[in-house]
């Protein structure tokens, strides 16, 4: 299942323009497009989205964010550091 832009911005109640944001800054990848140029998402995208937006509920700034999906890609890294990223993030709610 693949959606528009405006359909994510929906979905994840994440304006359009702040999406178009997250995949300029990296923060989500290019997705696939249409012959006419139409971004389309895979369901992937929504959790991804949802997840920066929590984020940046708990004022992470975009590197750290960055830093996150880091780890989360890539499972079997030392995951350290998000551990005490989060727990600072955390103890200032």
């Amino acid at each position: 299942m693949h959606l528009k832009i405006g359909e994510l911005s929906k979905k994840t109640s994440c304006s359009v323009l702040t999406i178009r944001f997250y995949e300029k800054e990296g923060l989500i990848p290019e997705p696939e497009r249409t012959e006419g140029n139409y971004r389309l998402y895979d369901v992937g995208y929504v959790e991804r989205i949802k997840f920066i937006l929590n984020c940046r509920t708990l004022n992470m700034s975009l590197n750290e964010i960055r830093q996150l999906l880091t780890y989360k890609d890539n499972p079997k890294k030392n995951c350290s550091d998000v551990n005490e990223l989060i727990d600072l993030h955390v103890s200032a709610i």
